[in-house]
């Protein structure tokens, strides 16, 4: 398995490593920290974050940063630590053209740049690999500003069809793809994007923590997931108009009474409006925390993402099809480019009429040895796997 060890590597990207969710980036710089030193730097503030969270103790730990009241570097754990940049960056994203967004955005970078340079030496890192988790923006330019040994860019979501990232975005990442030394993505879809602008472009999976998910753990079934006779389809996951299809759930129920339709997770406000709420077989559970939706996984006989196909959607990589694998689930998916990965273990629809007979269909063949073979597929994407993988792109890349 391919390994890059002994390395200094910073890492900058979207989200602040203090915020209370999960992400690709943070389980990647753990990984990374196995055999290298690591330095992960929140995102700096700005004007706007400032005025809006001046009750948040992550914001005023930054702020503080600034009057050398507490430490601006974090260990948190042997190999790898926090870094709070005491630098505030100005609001630029409103102004309405590109490149006069690019002249702000300029110093911006600058600023950034000189307060990581100050945490790096520091540290005493040297020969630096520089992993951009996606930051369009805040990175722009700090290959330039940082002359890192390596400067790797990683796509994990398709930003550009968000109206924030669009407005500059459309413009400026595919340039900032292509003076990358490396470009990754955790997408089939993303990875294709990439190499439109960039050669040096690989695909490189996607690892997820599945400890939670072990099939080999019984659950009560929760008190919320209703009992009796019919198959009970179920959804983990956050319910948003913008990522699934609620038409195709109004039909999957319409269609198919006998059938228990449960939806587990925060819904917004077209799914609280929606039909669904008027049905007798769909339940909704409401918000539950990550250690309770094994319980609710393993309560379902059929897992399905009736995915909506989107700029948004379409190379995003679906986390909640393995760990619905992972319990040993049949599933049912809305078939995208990211999704012929799972086409030997997962009933792909192609059209939102393909739901019900694919349901019927994972209802009827399910036996043990598939529940085992999804077990173990799922149990191959892991954050080894993937950090690998983007060990093996930056020691492939010409030059590198």
């Amino acid at each position: 398995m391919p390994l890059i060890q002994n390395r200094d590597i910073v890492i900058i990207g979207l989200q602040q490593w203090y915020t209370a969710i999960g992400s690709n980036c943070k389980n990647i710089a753990q990984e990374f920290a196995r055999h290298n030193r690591v330095l992960y730097i929140n995102a700096p503030l700005d004007r706007r974050t400032i005025l809006n969270g001046k009750n948040d103790p992550h914001v005023q730990y930054h702020l503080n940063t600034r009057d050398k009241k507490v430490p601006p570097i974090i260990q948190i754990s042997e190999n790898l630590w926090n870094f709070y940049p005491s630098v505030v960056l100005e609001s630029v994203n409103w102004l309405p053209f590109t490149p006069l967004f690019s002249w702000f955005n300029k110093r911006n970078n600058r600023k950034f740049a000189d307060s990581i340079k100050e945490a790096v030496a520091e540290m005493d890192f040297k020969d630096i690999i520089l992993f951009n988790d996606n930051d369009i923006f805040r990175g722009y330019y700090l290959k330039e500003f940082l002359q890192p040994e390596h400067y790797v860019y990683y796509s994990r979501d398709y930003l550009l069809g968000v109206p924030y990232w669009h407005k500059h975005g459309q413009l400026l990442e595919p340039r900032h793809i292509a003076k990358a030394d490396v470009a990754v993505a955790n997408s089939l879809y993303l990875a294709d994007m990439l190499r439109q602008y960039n050669p040096s472009s690989f695909y490189v999976g996607q690892g997820c923590d599945l400890r939670l998910f072990d099939a080999t753990v019984k659950h009560p079934v929760p008190p919320d997931v209703p009992t009796g006779s019919g198959p009970v389809i179920g959804y983990v996951g956050a319910l948003k108009s913008l990522r699934l299809d609620i038409s195709t759930l109004l039909k999957i129920a319409r269609e198919r009474p006998e059938w228990k339709l449960v939806l587990v997770g925060p819904e917004d406000e077209d799914f609280l409006q929606s039909e669904l709420h008027r049905l007798p077989n769909v339940y909704f559970t409401g918000k539950k925390e990550v250690p309770e939706l094994p319980a609710y996984v393993q309560s379902f006989d059929v897992c399905i993402n009736p995915q909506i196909l989107n700029v948004v959607t379409v190379g995003n990589y679906p986390l909640k099809i393995d760990e619905y694998l992972a319990m040993g689930k049949p599933v049912v998916a809305t078939a995208t480019k990211t999704m012929e990965l799972f086409r030997d273990y997962v009933y792909l629809a192609a059209t939102p009429d393909d739901y019900i007979p694919l349901i019927e269909k994972a209802l009827s063949e399910n036996t043990d040895s598939l529940t085992a073979r999804r077990i173990q597929f799922a149990g191959t994407h892991t954050w080894e796997n993937s950090v690998a993988a983007i060990y093996q792109a930056i020691l492939t890349t010409p030059g590198n």
